[in-house]
């Protein structure tokens, strides 16, 4: 507080400023003790903040027994950039991240080339690095507005890429496309075929980023792979804020629990749990239909689920492709057995859903009386 007449250090990292000042005008600088004393706050700040969430955490008397929701809230971000505008131009932004950010998370990037990110770029470039970085084979994620409209995995980046694609190539133009592998000069080639926002990889090989250099506005992003996740989830309401434990559940095959009398087949499982991962990152209500390793057609965000089944199936069509002897995943279960009807009328013969509805059984009639085979995971995935 009396940075006018006190100078205060807290990092050695100042030490020589301070020092050389003090040799060459016998004095430390308002400059520099303004510039220290804002350093100090911030570190005295970030360390009682730490205190105070600790503190708050405890559960009655017993410091063994923590709250992950302390009575007291307090967080602390640095400011990366100013943004030229928010979500939309005229709304003021600015991107801040964690003091310090665990491997595999977004706020670690480094950007290669391209213009400066904006405000929907990085919430846009979020979801789909999160996306991509769930699966354990190459894979791809175009992302638009939030939503994947194209996933796939594949032998490599250059194969999950054409796969993805294939799924709307309409809603491709401009997005966000993320891999969780390297990305070579095969899939630069055919990126750059197109036009994007952002692309995301772990890395990026010479000959890639000569193609990808082409193009300058193109911004590309590495990101180290990692299995860091937010210890928290926070959205803003009115005066208030929602605070949860991110989503990090992913049902195992093997927890699996089919209810009909069809049992699947292998292939259709591993198309099931790669639906029910990318149905994870779509907005809800969710369906998205699958077959070998790419996504087919995807309905998000609508208030009936219903609605968002017929839409996934209407986009498909529009990209030219048949849904016949396909996968479905819903985020939710059915409450009623019309929105099983309409994937099945599509072409789906293999359904993964949550279940847990009190119309489960008129629901698993349906899905016996079609002739497909559905299996329960026991798990919601309600994106909002």
């Amino acid at each position: 507080k009396n940075h006018e007449s006190v100078t205060v250090i807290v990092s050695p990292a100042d030490y020589r400023k301070v020092i050389e000042e003090i040799k060459g005008k016998g004095e430390v600088s308002a400059e520099t003790r303004l510039a220290l004393a804002k350093k100090v706050f911030v570190h005295t700040a970030h360390y009682d903040a730490m205190i105070s969430n600790y503190l708050t955490s405890i559960e009655g008397n017993d410091v063994t027994t923590r709250s992950k929701f302390p009575d007291s809230l307090t967080r602390q971000w640095v400011k990366v950039q100013d943004m030229r505008y928010g979500e939309n131009p005229h709304q003021e932004a600015a991107f801040y991240r964690e003091r310090q950010v665990a491997p595999g998370l977004l706020a670690g990037y480094v950007q290669h080339q391209g213009k400066e990110l904006s405000y929907n770029n990085i919430a846009d470039s979020d979801a789909a690095w999160e996306a991509v970085r769930s699966f354990d084979t190459p894979a791809c994620v175009i992302i638009k507005h939030a939503n994947p409209c194209g996933a796939a995995i594949g032998l490599d980046a250059a194969e999950a890429y054409s796969k993805a694609f294939k799924c709307d190539p309409t809603s491709a133009f401009g997005g966000i496309i993320a891999f969780n592998c390297q990305v070579g000069a095969e899939a630069a080639e055919k990126i750059s075929k197109q036009f994007a926002e952002v692309i995301i990889a772990p890395e990026f090989t010479e000959e890639a980023l000569a193609v990808f250099g082409q193009k300058k506005n193109l911004r590309l992003l590495t990101i180290a792979m990692g299995h860091a996740h937010n210890d928290l989830d926070m959205k803003r309401v009115g005066g208030g804020l929602l605070v949860q434990t991110p989503d990090t559940q992913t049902v195992k095959e093997d927890a699996l629990k089919c209810v009909t009398k069809l049992q699947p087949t292998s292939a259709q499982i591993s198309d099931m749990m790669f639906a029910w991962k990318i149905a994870k990152f779509v907005k809800s209500n969710t369906i998205v239909f699958v077959r070998d390793g790419m996504t087919l057609g995807v309905g998000a965000g609508q208030m009936s689920r219903v609605d968002s089944a017929r839409i996934a199936s209407i986009k498909a069509e529009e990209a030219g492709i048949s849904l016949k002897g396909s996968v479905a995943a819903s985020d939710a279960f059915f409450p009623f057995r019309d929105g099983l009807d309409v994937i099945v009328d599509a072409g789906a013969t293999a359904v993964i859903q949550p279940g847990g509805s009190i119309r489960d059984d008129e629901v698993i009639a349906a899905a016996d009386e079609r002739g497909i085979t559905m299996v329960f995971t026991g798990e919601r995935h309600f994106r909002h």
